[in-house]
């Protein structure tokens, strides 16, 4: 897949990554971590670079997405500013803040018990009742990609001295975004990516040279990395430029959504402390680096959070 620098230089009404430094985070984990966060961005995640992208320059005045919330609200929302329609299909156990986020900007709501029928499966179904709509993948698009590769483009001309930049990984949109943008800017940082150990189909993936599917969807507490599989048009960009994608535990996702509330005063969903847990769990990795923890959104179940923060006395 080919991208241009004219093409990521598209307007987009972004806001820019926030870059936080921590030196008490830093002296827990043994690095010097900064956090890259997303959380800021419009409908609180990531994921409105490549939603914004995509319905600005599709001609459809209709868009079907599947979603477990994140990419479902901020097309949702992307579709309301350029007043196009948005149909978004969500598992039955996605987030209630979510589900509710992705209606508050105007879009219907497809929920479907995800033990019976597969987001996909109920995707193309929907599909078939709208042949003029433009079906967005929230990975597995050319036109998501270049819209992340806008945060790698803003990690390059930081022009920061990491030794590395570690990334969660669901997908796969948003670390085959970055390291394209950072690639286009001529910086050759190494990207690591984070993946959830229940569902670790990159790593996976990675390890043998081949494309491996999940038989169904994983149950980690990290939404955001629910996926069968990662994009086909993203396993192309992994497997040439990243090395290493670092599987984490369910408690490990959990304490870092603890320490990033604890130690940066950050509301981090689990999917977006993916990188942090890597760094945590993994800490003979990077112990000493300097390390970019890109984190990818903010839009966490209130009762969840409550939760986690509970569990892990953070007093």
């Amino acid at each position: 897949m080919d991208l241009t620098l004219p093409q990521l230089e598209l307007s987009l009404p972004t806001v820019p990554v926030n870059l936080i430094g921590s030196r008490s985070l830093s002296e827990h984990i043994g690095a010097k971590i900064t956090l890259a966060t997303e959380t800021f961005q419009h409908t609180g995640s990531f994921k409105f670079r490549a939603a914004y992208n995509v319905a600005a320059n599709v001609p459809q005045q209709k868009l079907i997405t599947a979603s477990s919330g994140n990419f479902g609200q901020a097309l949702a929302y992307a579709c309301k500013l350029l007043n196009k329609r948005c149909i978004v299909v969500m598992p039955a156990t996605s987030a209630k803040i979510k589900i509710s986020a992705v209606r508050s900007h105007g879009a219907e709501v497809e929920l479907v018990d995800t033990t019976v029928k597969t987001r996909a499966q109920r995707l193309a179904e929907i599909a078939a009742q709208h042949p003029d709509a433009y079906v967005a993948s929230a990975y597995d698009d050319r036109l998501v990609i270049e819209g992340n590769a806008s945060l790698g483009l803003e990690l390059a001309a930081a022009s920061e001295p990491w030794n590395c930049i570690v990334v969660p990984v669901g997908g796969g949109g948003l670390i085959s975004g970055i390291v394209q943008g950072l690639r286009l800017a001529g910086d050759r940082t190494e990207v690591v990516g984070a993946e959830p150990a229940l569902g670790n189909d990159a790593a996976r993936s990675l390890r043998s040279g081949e494309l491996v599917r999940n038989l169904s969807e994983p149950p980690t507490i990290a939404d955001g990395a629910r996926t069968l599989s990662l994009g086909e048009r993203n396993w192309e960009i992994i497997r040439r430029e990243i090395r290493d994608i670092v599987e984490v535990t369910e408690e490990a996702i959990a304490d870092s959504v603890r320490l990033l509330f604890r130690y940066a005063n950050l509301k981090v969903e689990p999917t977006g402390a993916l990188s942090l847990a890597a760094v945590l769990q993994h800490s003979h990795q990077f112990a000493g680096r300097q390390v970019c923890c890109v984190v990818s959104g903010g839009n966490v179940d209130p009762s969840l959070y409550a939760q986690l923060l509970t569990e892990g006395g953070t007093d």
